[in-house]
């Protein structure tokens, strides 16, 4: 596909970008409802059930450290259209699984298939240009808030009339309808970068010595594992140990999506008129300030849903100022390398999500306190790599 798009096209490819959005919860939101059915399905425990999202994670991060730099030498429509294929094989191979090693070993071939998804940031940087990117980013983030504050009330919904299969029946349908029309919008192999024959290692290790890349990397990590860790342990919260129904859930995470959208419309103000690194600032404040809120009120009132919820409103939010940015400061970078530091990026994001959820889901009696913890000490972790980076200016 040629880097340079119609104005025409403009829309179609904006449409596809944010369908491919709605796509990329389904693997882990849609499904948050049916913790309960799929544990007594496999007859296993919702922990390790919640712990096998965080196996999801680790795979998808894997798979996009390849699927980057691949894009970058052989184009992006072939892998995206191959790791789709992958992402169907691996939900129809869940829908089929008889145990739970069989559905943890297809859930992770899903998780490769969809690293694939991670093309959509890498498309971004090659079809869009300067404030426009980041606008779109920042549209993607709250079309991803909506989409995230409807899933799980989906869901709920598709686990009552039709059980946890559903959601990988519609996983397979969306994934075929994206699958086509990318097949339509996208025309051949983009641009190669100008160092095409240097090793993946190579490339990766020039993206990483970037400590502004490290730095912007590390602080939208940071934010995007505040939300992962979240999503992972709130099955655990609300209906293990609240004893919440899949459709109470899916009803409490409505109101977590609205954060994640006004988040997100936030982001768009701010946009306009802050510089980035203050943007960055603002939203790791409010990280800061949520981990807080969540400790004193575990503290005075115990665990309930309002304990939770509030602080979580504020770190959603928070999360959605500043992710934004830092994807499209990191991504800034390396033009000629978008595939790689796309990967790179996302990759970052997902281990640390992966890893900090997993982590969190341990403390079994203490999710509430132990999310706390994590959002104060890491959005301070990210203040600091952020007042590193404003004092530090990158020269081209």
């Amino acid at each position: 596909m040629s880097a340079a798009i119609t104005h025409a096209e403009k829309p179609f490819i904006v449409f596809w970008l944010m369908t491919m959005t709605l796509l990329g919860v389904f693997p882990l939101d849609v499904v948050l409802p049916s913790f309960p059915a799929l544990a007594e399905h496999f007859s296993t425990s919702t922990t390790q059930i919640a712990r096998s999202v965080s196996l999801f994670a680790i795979g998808f991060s894997c798979s996009m450290l390849l699927i980057g730099p691949l894009s970058d030498r052989i184009g992006r429509k072939k892998l995206l259209l191959a790791s789709m294929v992958v992402a169907i094989i691996g939900a129809a191979g869940c829908l089929a699984a008889s145990n739970t090693p069989q559905f943890l070993f297809f859930r992770v071939i899903q998780a490769m298939g969809c690293g694939g998804f991670i093309l959509s940031q890498a498309l971004v940087q090659d079809l869009f240009f300067g404030r426009e990117q980041e606008r779109l980013r920042i549209a993607m983030v709250t079309a991803g808030g909506i989409f995230i504050s409807i899933s799980p009330l989906l869901g709920a919904w598709l686990q009552l009339h039709w059980g946890w299969q559903a959601s990988f029946y519609v996983f397979i349908a969306l994934c075929a309808a994206t699958l086509i029309m990318a097949h339509r919008l996208l025309h051949g192999g983009l641009p190669q970068a100008s160092a095409s024959q240097q090793s993946m290692f190579k490339a990766y290790a020039k993206v990483f010595a970037n400590r502004h890349f490290a730095s912007y990397a590390t602080i939208s990590a940071i934010t995007f594992a505040c939300h992962f860790s979240f999503i992972v342990v709130s099955p655990l919260i609300f209906m293990d140990q609240l004893q919440l129904s899949p459709h109470e859930y899916s009803l409490t995470l409505l109101l977590y999506g609205a954060a994640y959208v006004s988040g997100g419309i936030c982001a768009g103000f701010l946009h306009k008129r802050l510089p980035a690194a203050t943007q960055m600032a603002i939203g790791l404040v409010l990280i800061a300030i949520s981990g807080v809120v969540m400790l004193s009120l575990a503290y005075h009132f115990g665990l309930s849903t309002l304990t939770v919820l509030v602080p979580m409103l504020l770190c959603t939010a928070g999360t959605t100022i500043t992710r934004p940015i830092s994807n499209s400061k990191a991504m800034s970078l390396f033009p000629d390398n978008a595939g790689t530091a796309a990967s790179a990026v996302a990759a970052v994001l997902f281990i640390a999500g992966g890893l900090i959820s997993a982590f969190i889901s341990t403390f079994t009696h203490h999710l509430s306190t132990a999310l706390g913890l994590c959002f104060l000490i890491l959005s301070i972790a990210a203040l600091v790599l952020n007042a590193w980076a404003r004092r530090h200016p990158h020269v081209p």
